[in-house]
């Protein structure tokens, strides 16, 4: 017996499963092989097709083959985190406008970070399964009915999606940030 040695496989394979007729799809990133799995079961119950990577490295790597409606991102993971991740992804023409949110543990710094990255929605750990599904179809409708608007970030507002942002940066408010001690 080896003391001390562990064997690992990185990054992990990314999975992907085709739902015929699926609403959505969604691009789940997080470290958390189980956080992982929880997320895309909630999802694939509601009739999304949800495509796992295990860091933002993984998501870079395959998110224009998924072509996802939405991508959801941990903020600390190896290698390339969830917010310099949502960066890159803003950055990329091919990917600006493809709605990212957020779940994660985080506190005020990273949703002001997220905000002024341009991440559309924060959803806190621990989270509510209903809560995770009605804010991933949100965004799904939200892509599917011709993508963001952009602005000079999320608080910028813009056509219809106006109220539906100002909901969402109330819900930063009420859910997403941590109380102080």
């Amino acid at each position: 017996m080896e003391v001390g040695k562990t064997r690992t496989r990185w990054p992990g394979p990314t999975y992907s499963r085709v739902v015929p007729g699926a609403s959505g799809r969604v691009l789940v990133v997080d470290d958390n092989k189980v956080i992982r799995q929880l997320i895309r079961v909630n999802l694939e119950l509601e009739g999304l097709e949800v495509v796992t990577a295990a860091d933002g490295a993984e998501c870079l790597d395959v998110v224009h083959q998924v072509r996802p409606d939405v991508v959801t991102l941990d903020v600390v993971m190896p290698r390339l985190d969830g917010l310099r991740t949502a960066a890159r992804l803003r950055a990329d023409p091919r990917t600006r406008d493809v709605p990212l949110a957020i779940v994660s543990a985080c506190g005020h710094q990273e949703v002001e970070a997220g905000l002024d990255i341009g991440v559309d929605a924060f959803l806190a750990k621990p989270f509510e399964p209903a809560e995770l599904v009605r804010m991933v179809r949100q965004l799904v409708e939200r892509a599917r009915g011709g993508g963001r608007q952009r602005g000079s970030g999320p608080e910028a507002g813009g056509g219809s999606d106006a109220p539906a942002k100002e909901h969402e940066q109330e819900q930063v408010k009420e859910v997403d940030l941590p109380a102080v001690p």
